[in-house]
């Protein structure tokens, strides 16, 4: 099947530096074959906590990807214990549809639980990213890459970072790059979601949580077009 936009964009940014990539809450595996497809040295791990999706999974992969099975492996289990310490080389660990939040606490579990392994993330969750990106700034994680991406008219933050201190840029508060536009379709897409973005946390602010600081911070981005 033809990936949409959020996967393709992930796609795109995966090149041949792993060893080890990690589709998490892999659903029915789309992103993980594709990179199967690919033809990239590294082994693909598709990982869900739901047993039957991984069972599932499993016989699609064992019937399209028997000439390849060297180069993938299914686990059924929580992305916040994966073995990768079990895995020489260096990891890609893929994280999309969940919340941020959630996808902050995975994050979080994993470094914890190897924080001397040469692992790089990309992050594509639903919600929550001021949250995530707080996380990943306490991580000391750096920035190699962050792209918007639209799909079904729903706003995506991509975030690729990496655990190596030399990796990249520190990971913005909100986002720099996000922001940057090549054309007009992509200027008024960045422009709804940045008024979206401050419109939800200003109706947090009339609760009883004081997001205040977080809508300054949005207000004050500015669109740019790419130099």
């Amino acid at each position: 099947m033809k990936l949409g936009k959020r996967l393709s964009q992930i796609s795109d940014l995966v090149n041949n530096d792993y060893a080890h990539i990690w589709d998490c809450c892999c659903d029915h595996g789309l992103l993980g074959a594709n990179l199967l497809d690919k033809g990239l040295n590294a082994k693909i791990h598709f990982v869900d906590i739901v047993p039957h999706l991984i069972n599932e999974l499993d016989e699609k992969l064992t019937q399209f990807y028997a000439h390849k099975e060297s180069h993938w492996q299914t686990h059924c289990q929580d992305v916040t214990a994966l073995p990768l310490s079990q895995y020489a080389g260096k990891h890609l660990v893929i994280i999309a549809g969940v919340g941020g939040d959630l996808c902050s606490a995975f994050v979080q579990n994993i470094m914890r639980q190897s924080p001397n392994l040469n692992i790089d993330f990309i992050l594509c969750p639903v919600h929550h990213l001021y949250t995530l990106r707080q996380t990943l700034q306490s991580l000391a994680l750096t920035l190699k890459n962050e792209r918007l991406v639209n799909e079904n008219k729903r706003s995506y933050e991509l975030i690729y970072v990496s655990a190596d201190k030399f990796g990249g840029q520190p990971v913005h508060a909100v986002g720099q790059r996000i922001w940057c536009y090549q054309d007009q379709q992509e200027y008024e897409i960045a422009k709804h979601y940045l008024n979206k973005t401050i419109d939800h946390y200003q109706r947090i602010n009339q609760g009883s949580d004081d997001v205040s600081e977080i809508i300054s911070a949005y207000k004050r981005v500015q669109l740019q077009p790419v130099e």
